[in-house]
């Protein structure tokens, strides 16, 4: 069975300053979202849902999911802040998105095979995605409830233009068994990588840290794990006006209730991403250099 990409795309990108996902990247005008999908269909996914919302569909899919039509199935799920489960209703003044649990979640009803979950406008490196392709054809026999998370090396995640805010992965054995919140990390001049953790004290961090950058992998059984967890998200913050529910909290929930076992699959490849507007020539730079070693072509 093929699995299936899930991209989260709702998001604007507020430090960004616009809608990053739709900005040209390659040379004839390509996305980083395109590359992805590109990735995962040579890696052998079968279809890739789309993760929007609906007041930038048409541009979204004129701009970036018509190309793909004919050559994987392409559906979209849209981000609404008033899909709740039944009981809850959308609490007055509320305008914030409910997190990256809730825009997963958008998708249930589009996904019935192995899936992965990416960000919209991070470039992940085609050998990621075939080593999740690998993961899923190995894992049949595993328990319905499997996840797994593609992590990276924290120095190969960083911004030459600001700090950015990472969850270093505690691991043993090949398991993930934390994720540890970091913000305001950045390169000092001494070539120090230092951040800061949840009590706000600034500490060193290793440039060998593997880090969470969204790239998760589960089974379809994760959807009613996720709608329980989306509900007692709720029941204790859902009158808050911009309270989230993220990806990484409930993974975290479901190891240490031990409900599932988190695979870490440690990657080489290539990883960079647009966080601020100067991290634009750095990405086409290397989307060039890509395509000079012939991992891409000119033109996907």
């Amino acid at each position: 069975m093929q699995p299936t990409l899930l991209i989260l795309a709702a998001g604007m990108g507020s430090r960004y300053g616009g809608l990053k996902q739709l900005e040209p990247m390659g040379p004839s005008g390509e996305t980083v979202l395109d590359y992805s999908v590109y990735d995962a269909i040579r890696a052998g996914f079968g279809k890739v849902v789309f993760v929007i919302r609906r007041d930038f569909a048409d541009a979204f899919k004129e701009a970036v999911g018509n190309k793909f039509e004919g050559r994987i199935d392409v559906a979209y799920a849209y981000q609404e802040l008033s899909d709740l489960p039944e009981g809850f209703s959308l609490p007055e003044g509320r305008e914030k998105p409910w997190g990256t649990a809730h825009a997963v979640r958008a998708a249930r009803h589009d996904i019935d095979t192995p899936f992965a979950v990416i960000n919209a406008d991070d470039f992940y490196g085609q050998e990621a995605y075939k080593q999740l392709t690998d993961y899923f054809s190995n894992s049949n026999n595993e328990p319905e409830l499997r996840t797994c998370m593609v992590g990276y090396r924290l120095e190969n995640t960083l911004s030459e233009h600001g700090s950015v805010n990472r969850g270093l992965c505690i691991v043993n054995d090949g398991s993930l068994q934390g994720v540890e919140e970091h913000t305001v990390i950045a390169k000092g001049e001494d070539g120090v990588i230092r951040g800061s953790n949840l009590t706000n004290q600034r500490v060193n961090l290793n440039a060998d840290d593997i880090v969470s950058m969204n790239f998760w992998g589960f089974s379809p059984a994760l959807f009613a794990t996720l709608e329980a967890h989306f509900i007692d998200f709720l029941q204790a913050h859902g009158s808050e006006a911009k309270s989230e529910c993220y990806i990484p909290t409930v993974i975290d929930d479901l190891i240490k209730s031990e409900q599932t076992d988190c695979a870490v699959i440690e990657t080489s490849g290539s990883w960079f991403g647009v966080t601020y507007p100067d991290d634009k020539p750095f990405v086409q730079e290397s989307i060039q250099t890509l395509i000079a070693s012939g991992e891409y072509p000119k033109e996907l």
